[in-house]
């Protein structure tokens, strides 16, 4: 398996990219080769390394407007060879929790993509500093 990893970033407000700069040191700290997509773009994401998709919630469950047009070139493509891992963030008060985590395992799974570990949710209200959940989960997880 590759030591490259694509961390491909959702987010609104901000928090998501913290986590992922976080995601990216720790990985990096642990020899492998990240790279961090923020405006990602599925002709320029490589399929033959693990994707990481880190992502929060928006409105109504919604995805951030950022990776929409990424899940949806997700009907389009086959990743039936392919690995990918998720953190999810959220809030718990809303009924929408982790919508987009959820949204997006939905599309990678019907793309063929094989999750390697179950979606990581991180809520907000228990967890202030998300990219400490984060990097946590990383360094049990990679």
């Amino acid at each position: 398996m590759s030591n490259k990893v694509a961390i491909i970033v959702g987010s609104v407000l901000g928090a998501t990219e913290y986590v992922a700069e976080a995601v990216e040191n720790c990985l990096k700290d642990k020899g492998y080769e990240p790279q961090v997509f923020l405006a990602p773009n599925i002709d320029d994401i490589p399929t033959d390394v693990e994707w990481l998709i880190c992502t929060s919630t928006h409105g109504a469950g919604d995805l951030p407007d950022n990776i929409v047009p990424f899940a949806n070139a997700l009907n389009n493509v086959d990743l039936s060879s392919h690995k990918a891992r998720i953190i999810g963030l959220g809030d718990s008060s809303y009924d929408t929790y982790c919508y987009g985590a959820m949204t997006m395992e939905k599309k990678l799974i019907a793309a063929g993509s094989t999750l390697v570990t179950p979606v990581h949710t991180i809520d907000v209200l228990h967890h202030p500093i998300p990219e400490d959940e984060a990097v946590k989960w990383v360094n049990e997880n990679y």
